[in-house]
């Protein structure tokens, strides 16, 4: 991969990402695609990197992400509007992000000749019971089926699925972490368990489905469970907890393969593909793997990996969280650095 860009770059994963990147010397042209100019401006100070190239630009629009692919050879879909309650409020605003922004990432992907494409989904997309995951289910789809679409086209296309990223924006942690003053912490169930994966490994899946990618799979990573009470326990200790009801569009437990997709997946040592079920599969594609039990499924209170209390401190801890004191990374303040307008050459 010499030249990347990654829609909402400025985002927890697309920072995690593309620091990662740097480090690789074969990139050679970064081009952070994102919304947000401030977040932009202080991501160039703490990055201040020639490869980087900045776009302010949505996935909405399809002219200015055309031209922010050109000379691209490879593409990761993060941007997405992910908030679960927010989107059942606001469902149209999702659909125009999630469907049609990925549905204009394909279209420029395949007319600026993008060689390989992996767009990032999510558990809730699997047997989808709000907004977020449906649309996200729709992307999945567009993304797999984008092989049919692409005609004599060179360009590939494949969807990454994982859990919940601790201490993400979005992430529980956080919010726990702040309550915890208070004595009490509100969970929605205490029946509730999640998937849990780091930033890092997260990272690492995503470059590993880019390079090994035939295209038109659905690549979920083998992570670990933990119950919403134990998860309470490892940041809050002592903390009463009240339950104050499942959310709108929320789940009890995520699934990530469900088991009518069991006969189209195969398992490796530290993931799972689910293959498409299309003519243009080739079935020896992976003659390395085996195939699950019929009936298979993935789901996060079915697991067999589960964090603990003490395991899930100490992976915190190793991610530079002082769960003893606010939670908070300490960091020195990044210094100023100018921004540079991506360009096509």
């Amino acid at each position: 991969m010499r030249s990347i860009l990654v829609t909402g770059g400025t985002g927890s994963f697309g920072r995690a990402f593309i620091k990662r990147l740097l480090r690789e010397p074969s990139s050679e042209r970064i081009v952070v695609y994102s919304r947000d100019e401030l977040k932009q401006y202080e991501m160039s100070a703490e990055f201040p990197d020639e490869r980087l190239r900045f776009f302010i630009g949505d996935v909405r629009d399809k002219e200015r992400l055309k031209r922010a692919m050109r000379g691209v050879d490879t593409v990761v879909h993060a941007a997405a509007l992910k908030h679960v309650p927010i989107a059942e409020y606001n469902p149209f605003e999702c659909i125009k992000t999630n469907v049609h922004g990925a549905m204009n990432v394909i279209d420029c992907a395949i007319d600026e000749k993008v060689e390989r494409v992996v767009a990032l989904s999510t558990d809730k997309a699997a047997m989808p019971i709000n907004l977020y995951g449906a649309s996200k289910l729709v992307s999945d789809k567009m993304f797999i089926s984008a092989h049919a679409y692409v005609g004599d086209g060179a360009t590939r296309f494949s969807v990454v699925r994982y859990g919940n990223v601790m201490a993400s924006r979005g992430s529980v942690i956080p919010f726990f972490l702040k309550e915890r003053a208070k004595g009490v912490i509100p969970v929605t169930d205490r029946r509730m368990t999640r998937f849990w994966i780091t930033l890092d490994h997260g990272v690492d899946f995503v470059l590993m489905a880019a390079r090994t990618m035939h295209g038109g799979e659905l690549f979920v990573p083998k992570i670990p469970s933990m119950r919403i009470l134990d998860l309470v326990e490892a940041i809050a200790p002592g903390c009463d907890t009240m339950e104050i009801g499942i959310r709108p569009g929320e789940k009890l437990h995520e699934l990530m393969i469900p088991a009518d997709e069991a006969r189209r997946t195969l398992e490796f040592d530290q993931h799972y593909v689910i293959t498409p079920d299309l003519d243009f599969w080739n079935t020896n594609n992976y003659v390395d793997a085996h195939r699950v039990p019929d009936r298979f499924e993935y789901s996060s209170d079915k697991n067999t990996d589960w964090l603990t209390v003490d395991r899930m401190r100490q992976t915190l801890r190793e991610l530079g969280i002082d769960i003893e004191s606010d939670g908070k990374r300490l960091k020195a303040p990044p210094s100023p650095a100018r921004p540079r307008e991506g360009s096509p050459a």
